[in-house]
C-alpha cells in the first residue's frame, strides 16, 4: 500500500494534519520510514512541515535554540556548539546522521537516543508551535501528538558538559548505554551543582537524582565520587536487549561513570 505525504508550510498546519488516524510527522525519517518499511501497518501517511524556524540554530547571549528538523551533522560541524559534537556525533553513522534530527531523538526508544540524553543533562526546554515543558516533563510524556519544534538550553560553560556513549561496535554501533553530565564547580573544587543523565538504563532518558545529590561537596577523585557511583544504579530499569543484558548494563554504569568524572 502507497503511502501518502502530506507537506505543510506552518507546523500548526501539520499538527492538525496529524489528528488523521494513521498518520505519522516526518523529520528525518530514521524511525518511522523505517517502521513502516519494516511492516508497522499502523502507518498509512506521513505529514512534514517546511517552516523556516525547522532548521535553524541560534546562538545569542549564552542561549541556544536548535529548530526540530536540525540534523546531528548540523549540529556536528556548527562552530559554536564544540560542546555538542561528541554527543551528535554518538548518533548512528555520516549517512544517519545527515538525516537524523534533534526531534526525531527525543522519541527514539531505548537503546537509541543517545542526544536526548545530553539535552536532558543541559535541562532543555522542549517547544512545540504553541507551548514549552522541561525536557524532563516532555520525555516522561512523550506519547503526545504535538510536533517538536525546538529544545533550547543555556551554552554549558567551557568543560562543565561531559558525555560518553558505550558501544561494542566502533564507532557507530548501538549504545550499550550513554551518560550526559553537567557539572559546576565551586572555588575550592568540589562539586556545587550536578545533572546526571543516562540512556539505556530505562525505556527513555532518565535522571540519576541519587549520584547527583552525592556528588555535591565532594571534589572529583577516586574517593570523593565513591558514593555517586555507589548510587548510581537507584531507580534505574535497563532492558535485555541483543545489546547487552540489564545485569551487564547494570555492573559497567558505575564503571563508565567513574571515568567520566575523573575525565
Amino acid at each position: 500500500m502507497a503511502l501518502a505525504l502530506q507537506t505543510f508550510v506552518t507546523v500548526k498546519d501539520a499538527n492538525a494534519a496529524l489528528k488523521a488516524a494513521g498518520t505519522r510527522y516526518l523529520g528525518g525519517g530514521t524511525l518511522v520510514v523505517r517502521a513502516a518499511n519494516e511492516g508497522d501497518v499502523s502507518v498509512s501517511g506521513f505529514v512534514r512541515s517546511t517552516e523556516p524556524s525547522l532548521s535553524t540554530i541560534a546562538v545569542a547571549g549564552g542561549k541556544v535554540r536548535i529548530g526540530a528538523s536540525v540534523t546531528m551533522a548540523a549540529i556536528a560541524r556548527h562552530p559554536d556548539l564544540g560542546a555538542l559534537a561528541k554527543a551528535a556525533r554518538a548518533v548512528g553513522g555520516p549517512a544517519v546522521r545527515n538525516m537524523a534530527t534533534v526531534g526525531g531523538n527525543l522519541f527514539a526508544p531505548a537503546p537509541y537516543g543517545d542526544f536526548a540524553v545530553a539535552l536532558l543533562a543541559l535541562d532543555a526546554i522542549v517547544g512545540t508551535d504553541d507551548d514549552e515543558a522541561p525536557i524532563e516533563i516532555f520525555l516522561a510524556n512523550r506519547g503526545g501528538s504535538a510536533i517538536v519544534a525546538s529544545v533550547s538550553f543555556a551554552l554549558p560553560k567551557a568543560d562543565s558538559f561531559r558525555f560518553l556513549k558505550v558501544s561494542r561496535v566502533k564507532p557507530k554501533g548501538v549504545s550499550v548505554l550513554s551518560i550526559a553530565a553537567v557539572l559546576q564547580l565551586a572555588p575550592d573544587g568540589t562539586v556545587s551543582s550536578a545533572r546526571i543523565a543516562l540512556g539505556c538504563m530505562a525505556d527513555r532518558p532518565m535522571r540519576a537524582k541519587a549520584a547527583e545529590n552525592a556528588l555535591i561537596g565532594r571534589s572529583l577523585t577516586k574517593d570523593g565520587i565513591a558514593p555517586a557511583l555507589a548510587a548510581v544504579n537507584h531507580g534505574t530499569s535497563p532492558a535485555t536487549d541483543p545489546i547487552a543484558s540489564a545485569w551487564y548494563r547494570a555492573e559497567v554504569l558505575p564503571v563508565h561513570l567513574g571515568r567520566l568524572l575523573l575525565g
